[in-house]
């Protein structure tokens, strides 16, 4: 399921300086309620990760693991995935349960946890 994206450097500021940050050392996630309705997602990996290459990784782990945990009918959020140094070597089944931890502690819906189909 693809996601609206954030992709103005002001939308990332609002959502760091608001949000609720989650911290954990292989990935770093960030909350925020919107005013917009649906839910809007940013992937995030700077040059601290590495080369094009580990912070394209970094992304892709990312987001196949939000695709994985992120229900549809969340609501009205901004979040906002960091990559650490670490993301990049990880499995894409660790960065899942890592992510799934943080959105524990974030209060969001899981959906693996739910047993929702992932379609």
């Amino acid at each position: 399921m693809r996601y609206r994206t954030i992709c103005k450097n002001k939308e990332f500021s609002r959502v760091y300086s608001r949000g609720k940050s989650y911290v954990h050392p292989q990935l770093v996630l960030y909350v925020a309620k919107n005013r917009v309705g649906h839910t809007r997602i940013g992937l995030t990996a700077t040059k601290k990760v590495g080369g094009a290459v580990q912070r394209n990784r970094a992304r892709r782990v990312m987001r196949a693991a939000l695709a994985e945990h992120l229900a549809a009918n969340v609501g009205g959020y901004d979040i906002i995935l960091v990559a650490r140094a670490q993301t990049p070597k990880l499995k894409s089944t660790q960065v899942s349960r890592t992510l799934a931890k943080l959105m524990r502690a974030a209060g969001l819906p899981d959906r693996a946890a739910a047993g929702e189909n992932p379609a």
